[in-house]
């Protein structure tokens, strides 16, 4: 006896269901297999590295140097975009806006965690709106002044600017840059007076100071070691722990006699917040692999930078811990932006 048979309809109905089954599971398994799929597809357009402040500048040196052997490692053109202003948070506004491909990203420097506590608002919030990619450079800043100031030592010249307290001014990159602030604290912690004259980067502010239009200035010492070896400016002090092998006869600010007074400036490059984690990953690996080529890392080294590399993690790390460390400086400098 045969068993009996189901309605056509009812068999419609199951036919039915089995296929929206399959379209479901078949669509759960697209949604998993994206993150991996976007990972082996990036970058699939060129990428654009925002530059907070004008060619010339430190942030520059430090990204041409890298720019052929970059383009080769992602397999796509790397451009350079300068949005200087504002003391580098014009152009991390544009990040923190970017669409979280991974083909827009920024060089970033430590003004990014000065400025946190430096300007009364920001249109974004420094550690959540971004994804550390890796920390690529440390470099000192070079404390260099005109030939004709009337000092050529930190005692000379703390000694001078008591002496003429209306005299003395320092240029900086722009408002709430590395230079900026280490004025600002070399003025609270010398007692000095100095006037601030904000330029908008470190190439104009150097050649302000070329002019004579200022006294000294707190700069990366790749861009001011240049004119100090062609004699056009003078040397007065590093600012980092120990003298540089650039200028072994110059002395620290600290050895000076400001035992206090240690600023080192530090490079990386950020993402936009909800960069999937395997893109990170891949301009990681990128971005490490070119700063450690020894051709690359001898030609850095050559403008004073100190190459490191690291993971994104540990590079997230030290991001907290400057924005904790500036925060103090600038309570301590009594700094403040709008």
């Amino acid at each position: 006896m045969h068993p009996p048979t189901r309605p056509f309809h009812d068999r419609l109905t199951t036919m039915g269901a089995v296929q929206r089954l399959g379209l479901a599971v078949g669509a759960l398994a697209a949604l998993c297999l994206a993150p991996a799929a976007g990972a082996q597809t990036f970058p699939s357009q060129p990428i654009t590295m925002l530059i907070p402040y004008p060619p010339g500048g430190s942030a520059d040196m430090l990204a041409r140097p890298m720019l052929n052997m970059l383009q080769k490692e992602l397999g796509q053109p790397v451009v350079l975009d300068y949005k200087a202003g504002a003391g580098g948070t014009i152009a991390t506004g544009m990040l923190a806006r970017a669409k979280p491909d991974g083909h827009t990203i920024l060089m970033v420097l430590a003004a990014h965690a000065i400025n946190s506590s430096l300007y009364s608002k920001l249109p974004y919030d420094a550690r959540k709106d971004f994804a550390p990619v890796s920390m690529l450079a440390t470099l000192p800043l070079l404390l260099a002044s005109p030939l004709n100031t009337p000092f050529n030592t930190v005692p000379e010249l703390i000694s001078y600017g008591r002496a003429n307290p209306d005299k003395l001014t320092f240029a900086s990159a722009g408002n709430g840059n590395t230079s900026h602030l280490a004025g600002e604290i070399f003025k609270s912690t010398t007692g000095v007076k100095m006037l601030h004259i904000p330029y908008k980067g470190s190439g104009p502010a150097v050649v302000g100071m070329l002019g004579g239009e200022v006294s000294m200035m707190f700069d990366s010492i790749s861009t001011s070691l240049v004119q100090v070896k062609a004699g056009k400016l003078k040397a007065i002090a590093v600012t980092g722990d120990k003298r540089s092998a650039l200028l072994p006869d110059t002395p620290t600010v600290k050895e000076s006699g400001v035992p206090s007074f240690v600023v080192n400036g530090w490079y990386g490059i950020l993402a936009p917040a909800g960069t999937p984690p395997e893109v990170v990953t891949k301009l990681n690996q990128a971005l490490n692999k070119t700063v450690r080529d020894p051709k690359v890392a001898a030609q850095l080294t050559e403008y004073g930078y100190d190459v490191v590399g690291t993971s994104p993690e540990v590079f997230g790390r030290h991001i907290d811990a400057e924005l904790v460390r500036w925060k103090d400086a600038v309570q301590a400098s009594g700094a403040k932006l709008e």
